[in-house]
């Protein structure tokens, strides 16, 4: 990424791997929401990137022959390096199938955080990948969308969509003594909330964001198993596929959001 809306094929020589580091060929990388910022361009961000960041979604093989999942942060490139303790290996039954292991960890710690317990109403607002995502693992879930009227109060409203407009919206939904959970990436500026409202009704407020590499690499195990085991249905999450030099129309599709797009991914 050159400059905001600017990218650029470069050749660089293939990273070689340190003490505690392996080498990934990547098959794939899926394309983050929380990188259009970058692409978009701020103030504060300097270009260029280095090659192949900001790509954290990565999956590929190792010099051994293992498919894995991996915690990385150069994956828009041929070759990537991460820690022997970021990979997850992918198991026989999720051969061919793309799999964003650091995007699936999300939406799994999301669950995690959300303690939803059985029998509770559940509502998710934003349903792009993510707040998808969630809802597939939680099951039986009410999907609120931009400008659909829900009547009813929610045990649990999960917010994943990053906005103002959704937390306004998730707010509002959240039953007197509920948890609000905010999933979506709030990074374009400070938000206001109705303290009051929150006060009256004695909702919880969770931030369902994590941190610590460690709970992401417990959360991508818990992804591979659900998907292995049939639990969660991986495919249908990744719609769009894009080739290196098309990096730029990956950003351009995340940033646009057409109809039945979840998310792409950028493959070598």
């Amino acid at each position: 990424m050159t400059a905001p809306r600017r990218t650029a094929i470069v050749d660089t020589r293939v990273p070689e791997p340190g003490p505690g580091e392996v080498l990934i060929r990547v098959e794939g990388c899926g394309v983050c929401g929380s990188s259009l910022p970058l692409w978009q361009g701020r103030e504060w961000f300097s270009y260029p990137l280095e090659p192949g960041a900001p790509g954290h979604e990565v999956w590929g093989r190792l010099e051994d022959g293992r498919r894995v999942a991996a915690l990385s942060y150069h994956g828009f490139a041929e070759w990537d390096l991460a820690r022997e303790d970021h990979i997850v290996e992918l198991p026989p039954e999720l051969n061919g199938l793309p799999f964003p292991g650091e995007a699936l960890a999300c939406a799994v710690n999301v669950v995690r955080r959300s303690a939803v317990e059985p029998g509770a109403r559940v509502a998710v607002v934003g349903m792009g990948f993510l707040g998808t995502a969630v809802a597939r693992l939680l099951g039986d879930v009410t999907e609120v969308r931009r400008g659909v009227e829900v009547d009813g109060e929610f045990d649990v409203v999960i917010e994943a969509a990053g906005t103002q407009e959704a937390l306004d919206a998730a707010s509002r939904l959240v039953a007197e003594g509920g948890r609000l959970v905010v999933a979506g990436f709030h990074q374009d500026g400070p938000r206001t909330v109705d303290m009051q409202s929150w006060n009256w009704r004695g909702i919880d407020v969770v931030n369902a964001h994590e941190r610590d590499p460690h709970v992401v690499m417990d959360g991508m195990r818990e992804a591979v198993r659900l998907a292995a085991s049939g639990a969660l249905d991986v495919a249908p999450l990744v719609t769009q596929g894009f080739f290196l030099d098309e990096l730029h129309a990956a950003f351009e599709a995340a940033s646009t959001r057409g109809a039945g797009f979840l998310k792409g991914a950028v493959c070598p």
